[in-house]
């Protein structure tokens, strides 16, 4: 069996080993929630969604708390008891880790990403960039253009039952 399909294989059947995880956890918890990596912990998944060790190219690991959001605060007035303090969110929390990283380094493009880590709090992703000389498309990840976005966006279904996601949610309400 070759390399990264075996590298696959064990991540996807036995995951990261116990020992490795608490120890990965216990260090990632004090970094900063955006920090530049030398080298991905999936080489596997990083090479598929395409990291080449070449300049201009670099993995970024981003840290997203989990849970439920805060709706932002209404100020006066009576609302409906609909209206509760809790937001459900329409991005994902890959979605949304991606769009973090692309401002946290507004002079490159988020190519892709892939899951790495949970706890009880907080999700980490590893995220692709690329110098925008690489990238012929501008502003990838706000469109949502990455492959985060299209689920977000409804885009991975096709066919019976997907009609109104295309274009758009909104192109379709009217």
């Amino acid at each position: 069996m070759a390399l990264f399909k075996q590298l696959s294989n064990s991540w996807r059947e036995n995951g990261m080993p116990a020992e490795l995880k608490r120890e990965r956890l216990i260090a990632w918890r004090r970094e900063p929630v955006t920090l530049r990596i030398e080298h991905p912990t999936r080489l596997d998944r990083a090479k598929a969604i395409g990291f080449k060790h070449v300049q201009g190219i670099f993995m970024v690991r981003q840290r997203v708390t989990r849970g439920t959001h805060k709706r932002p605060d209404w100020s006066g007035g009576r609302h409906s008891h609909n209206m509760s303090s809790r937001l459900n969110m329409r991005k994902n929390y890959q979605n949304i880790a991606e769009e973090r990283a692309g401002r946290a380094y507004t002079n490159c493009e988020v190519l892709n990403s892939y899951y790495v880590l949970q706890d009880g709090k907080n999700y980490w992703y590893e995220i692709v960039m690329a110098d925008r000389a690489l990238v012929q498309v501008q502003g990838r990840v706000f469109r949502g253009l990455t492959s985060a976005g299209k689920r977000t966006r409804g885009l991975h279904k096709k066919g019976v039952g997907s009609e109104k996601s295309r274009p758009s949610r909104r192109a379709h309400s009217q």
